[in-house]
């Protein structure tokens, strides 16, 4: 438990970073399912347009630091290679 003034003031920071973290990592899978449901229908044009919405928003997480770079470089990169395929 907190005891100092300062103590109580970081876990009232922390509460709320987690609780705002975890809205956009809430937001962030919504648009990574929408393509993912987009690639199982299996309409191309569609899961494009659901790539695209989802970029920005991964991106975003990227700059706020909820998710590491890399990890997003990788999500993108593999939804986008299998969009691609959908068209073979």
């Amino acid at each position: 438990m907190a005891n100092t003034p300062q103590s109580k003031k970081r876990a009232r920071q922390n509460e709320q970073r987690f609780a705002i973290n975890k809205m956009r990592r809430s937001r962030i899978r919504t648009f990574l399912r929408k393509v993912e449901e987009a690639i199982a229908s299996g309409k191309q044009d569609a899961a494009q347009a659901a790539l695209r919405e989802a970029q920005p928003e991964l991106m975003r997480g990227v700059t706020k630091g909820v998710v590491h770079k890399n990890t997003a470089a990788r999500k993108m990169s593999r939804l986008s290679s299998r969009v691609k395929a959908l068209a073979a």
